[in-house]
Parts: C-alpha cells; structure tokens; sequence
C-alpha cells in the first residue's frame, strides 16, 4: 500500500460510482489505475480493477497467494483477535496487485464505515466522503453523528478531504475533523452534474473534484472524449441505474438503503423512455410504467426502501435471495427477508405487489408484466439479488 499513491472513498452510498468515474478520468489524462470496489456482483475479479478492467486471472491468483502466506503467518500469532477474515485477505490482495501493477493511482472504496475497515491501512493524499445516510446502523452507529464519525476518521493529516451533499446536522462534525487534522476542505457542487441525469450527475462532480485536485486541472480533450463515452454508453456502471435495452427494457439499481431507494426514485423519470398513451385523437407522452423484482436483505430498514421506492413504481413483485447465494458472495450468515413480508410493506405504502419467493421466476413475472404495460423491469433491493439473476440466467440480462 506505500508503493502508488492512494484516494480513500468512504460513504453511505455512491462509492462504487465515484471510484470508477475518478478511475476513468485519471485514466484519459494518462495516469495508470487501480480500483477496489466491493461488492462484487458476478465475479470476485470485479473487485480488483487495473487500468478500469477487472484483474486478470492469472494475475489475481498470484495476488491472493501471497497475501494468503502472509495471512497465515498472522493467523498464528492473532490469539484473542481471530483469524485475517476474507475482506482483510481480499484487500490486502488488491494492494498486492497494484502494487505489481505499478500502478501510479489507487482509489479504494472502504467496505463498511472506514475507521475499523480493512482498508484504513493506506497512507492517502485524499478522502472522498460521498454521502451520509442510515446503513449498518448496527456497527456504525444511530445517529447521523455516530455514521459520520466512523467513515470522516480516516481522514489523513494534511491531505484534503472532499465532500458531497451531507445532511445538515453532520455537516459541524466534519468540519471539525477536516480542521483537526489540518486537512484541506474540498465542498463538492451539490447539483447534479448536467453530463449526466440523476444521482450519478452527482457523483461524477465529485469525482471531476478529485480528478482536478489530484492532477491540478483536467485536460479539455480528455474531459470531451470522457463526455462521448458518457453520452453514447451513459457512463453504466454495473447495477448502478443501469438500463439496458430489450421487450421490456431492463434497469438493474442495487438500491440498498432508504437514500439510494429514494435516488433511484427521483432519477427514474430522466433515466427512463416515456410511454405513448392515446389521449382523445392525439395521445399523449406519459412516464413508463416501472414493475419492480424486489429484494431485501435482513437487517435493512425495508420499510424505508419499500416507502422510497413506491411513488416510482406500479407494482412490485417480492422475492428472496437464496442464502448460498448470500454466504457465497461474501456476506457469512446474510438471509434476505420472506418474500411475503416484503410485499405487505408493499401494499401496505399503496402498491400492487405479490410474492414469488424464486428470484428467477420472479424476474420473470416482473418482465411479464413490464411487458404487458408496455413499461420497463427493474431489479432493485440488494446486490445479491442482481448477483443471482446475471449469474444463473446471465444472457436474460444482457
């Protein structure tokens, strides 16, 4: 980890987004990456990118091995503290390849608050807090305060801290830090850039501020050719408001939490191609009808995402994700919530909803049906939900 220089991405939602959009800006002004991003959806590799490309095979085997002879060397002498956990090993995997990489940025995304995280060894230049909102109250605290707090603490003296919209109330806590420790404090605009629609706008101002910031000013060709690729690809992100074609289309959102339900929701109308209804003699352009597959895992506030997601949607179909398929895509002893407890929150917000406990046979419906309104399908809820339709029925959702 002292062998490239390193941005720290810590945030309630948004960090996946922010690190691969700085990845790509760094990359068109020249500059070689590495990215750590979690979690993965089809594969682990896609959690280890180099050049903005999941690592290679070959590549991440070696990685892995050498940080597992080192994790048995501190499985030894670990006593009370247990043995290195599977997101320590990935990690220290990941700074091992970039490290053989030589890449010259890495930009690392904090899996789960910042100040205990595995990835708080790095010695970064720059702190990017994307958002603060309520998620895994449980460890990181409950209060917006308590949240804050945990993900601001690695904040390195003397470097330079940039932040996106926060609420009000944290907006004191991080001030303080930023002044403690001597740092740079960097406000982010806190309008959706008008490169892109919705939440995403959002995230790529921030990362055009971590671009400019690192490299001093951005390169006017290499900030048009990055607004080509946007304008003809949409910048989709795997599972971030991504919208794919086909009879219905498709958007995938992991959407995991009330904020990034909400996002989601208010980005839906600009993301999604309007529906012709016959009006009279003329018709008239309404916004698509939106049939939701739902999942949601325990320990989620699902009332939140379920009453955040409902004003965008016209019916949910519930479903559940199988727990194999949870343990095996690094979250030991996740279950996902029943199916039918899922849909009377549903109902209960104003929404047809039904329940199919399959998520492929779920999607399915959902697809049916999107089909019927002449509407648009979305998979939204959870990561592992996505995880589990591309991977067993990949060509459905490409």
């Amino acid at each position: 980890q002292n062998r490239f220089a390193s941005v720290h991405v810590v945030g309630t939602n948004g960090k996946t987004s922010v690190v691969r959009m700085t990845t790509a800006l760094l990359e068109g002004h020249g500059v070689s990456t590495g990215a750590y991003v979690s979690p993965h959806i089809t594969s682990w590799r896609e959690r280890v990118l180099i050049h903005g490309e999941p690592i290679s095979e070959e590549a991440f085997t070696a990685a892995l091995e050498r940080a597992e002879e080192s994790a048995q060397a501190a499985d030894r002498s670990a006593g009370e503290e247990g043995p290195v956990t599977q997101f320590e090993l990935l990690t220290a995997a990941a700074f091992a390849a970039f490290a053989a990489a030589r890449v010259q940025y890495a930009v690392i995304e904090a899996g789960l608050g910042g100040r205990l995280d595995a990835t708080n060894v790095i010695p970064s230049t720059l702190t990017v807090l994307t958002s603060v909102g309520y998620d895994h109250t449980e460890w990181l605290g409950e209060t917006l305060e308590e949240i804050a707090a945990e993900k601001v603490a690695v904040l390195r003296d003397h470097t330079t801290l940039i932040t996106g919209e926060l609420p009000d109330e944290v907006v004191p806590l991080v001030e303080r830090f930023a002044e403690e420790r001597h740092a740079t404090h960097i406000r982010a605009a806190s309008v959706a850039n008008n490169l892109l629609p919705g939440y995403q706008g959002k995230n790529l101002a921030l990362a055009q501020a971590v671009t400019g910031q690192l490299l001093g000013e951005l390169d006017t060709e290499a900030l048009a050719a990055f607004a080509e690729g946007l304008a003809t690809s949409r910048f989709a992100i795997k599972g971030r408001a991504e919208l794919l074609p086909g009879d219905p289309p498709m958007m995938f959102d992991a959407a995991h939490n009330p904020d990034g339900a909400a996002a989601l929701a208010q980005a839906l109308p600009a993301l999604l191609p309007p529906r012709r209804v016959r009006r009279g003699l003329r018709g008239e352009w309404r916004p698509a009808d939106v049939v939701c597959c739902l999942a949601i895992l325990e320990g989620k506030d699902a009332a939140g995402i379920v009453n955040a997601l409902a004003p965008a949607v016209s019916h949910f179909v519930c479903t559940e994700i199988p727990p194999e398929r949870i343990e095996g895509s690094g979250r030991p002893g996740g279950r996902a919530r029943p199916a039918l407890e899922v849909a009377a929150l549903c109902q209960k917000a104003g929404v047809e909803a039904e329940a199919i406990a399959d998520p492929l046979t779920a999607w399915e419906r959902a697809r049916e049906l999107a089909r019927e309104r002449r509407g648009v399908a979305l998979a939204a809820g959870s990561h592992y939900l996505l995880s589990a339709l591309w991977t067993e029925r990949p060509a459905q959702s490409s």
